[in-house]
């Protein structure tokens, strides 16, 4: 084999290959790619017991709405600053949001002293791509999962919880 054979061959045996499991490997990251936050446009959250989701958030109108210690329904206008909105994505990326499933539920027939458990449904959506992700705190399966959604959740309700009490 002369030299140039030798190139050839290493090129053929040991780049290719790699380039081609880069390719492969990566191409998850460059799926998510349309989740960029110059492209958002808004977000919503919602949740309470079961099917009643009374509490419900929406960036685009800023309405808010919740049952607080006293049982009594508040609606406010709770507008989130640009800078809330981009941290907020960020933590989404940073919790593997992207990669969720669209439902997260356990048994949904269990209750918790009498009332049904928790669920939320949280919404990023993006000029060409959006992600829905419903979830029952009933959920027990991936416990990996069900801690990154309870984080995402209590992001969530910090930011909007500190950005209502300074517009009050």
């Amino acid at each position: 084999m002369n030299k140039t054979s030798k190139k050839i061959f290493l090129i053929a045996s040991v780049i290719v290959p790699f380039v081609i499991y880069c390719v492969v490997y990566y191409a998850h990251v460059f799926q998510n790619a349309p989740y960029k936050f110059v492209e958002f446009q808004y977000f919503t959250f919602a949740y309470g017991p079961g099917d009643s989701l009374i509490n419900k958030y929406d960036s685009r109108t800023g309405d808010y709405q919740f049952v607080d210690e006293h049982n009594k329904l508040v609606k406010m206008k709770v507008h989130l600053p640009k800078e809330e909105l981009l941290y907020l994505h960020k933590k989404a990326s940073e919790l593997g949001f992207w990669d969720w499933p669209s439902v997260v539920m356990g048994d949904t027939t269990k209750t918790r002293g009498g009332e049904k458990p928790p669920r939320f449904v949280t919404e990023f959506v993006y000029k060409r791509k959006s992600k829905k992700v419903l979830y029952d705190e009933s959920y027990g399966l991936d416990l990996k999962l069900k801690e990154a959604n309870r984080q995402m959740i209590k992001e969530i309700q910090k930011v909007l919880d500190a950005e209502a009490g300074q517009q009050k």
